[in-house]
């Protein structure tokens, strides 16, 4: 007897008029969210939630992923039991022209600078 999977809920995503400037550098203060955002940045395609090189167990990295989705950052879209993350880029940089790029090189330059 075969089982069919469920399919997950959609998740919910605030509206560009609710993404702050305070609650979008909160998600960002954290560095295993700072690099999922920069992993998304440099991402031509949505990422599974698997695929971010971070040292964290899979219940964190889901509180991490919801920071950042209640934040306004990025977008999580459920195909079945997969959930596709991309960055709100375009969104973002409507309401806060050059935040992210901004905040993405200063990382890239702290990185650099402390190997």
């Amino acid at each position: 007897m075969e089982v069919e999977a469920e399919a997950m809920k959609p998740y919910a995503h605030p509206t560009k008029d609710r993404i702050t400037l305070s609650g979008l550098l909160h998600a960002l203060s954290d560095p295993v969210r700072l690099s999922v955002v920069s992993c998304l940045a440099d991402a031509t395609c949505e990422k599974v939630c698997s695929s971010f090189d971070v040292p964290v167990h899979k219940s964190t990295m889901s509180h991490h992923m919801r920071v950042l989705r209640e934040a306004g950052l990025i977008h999580i879209r459920t195909a079945g039991t997969f959930s596709y993350i991309s960055l709100r880029k375009e969104e973002l940089e409507e309401l806060f022209p050059g935040l992210l790029a901004a905040v993405l090189s200063s990382a890239a330059k702290e990185a650099k600078s402390s190997d």
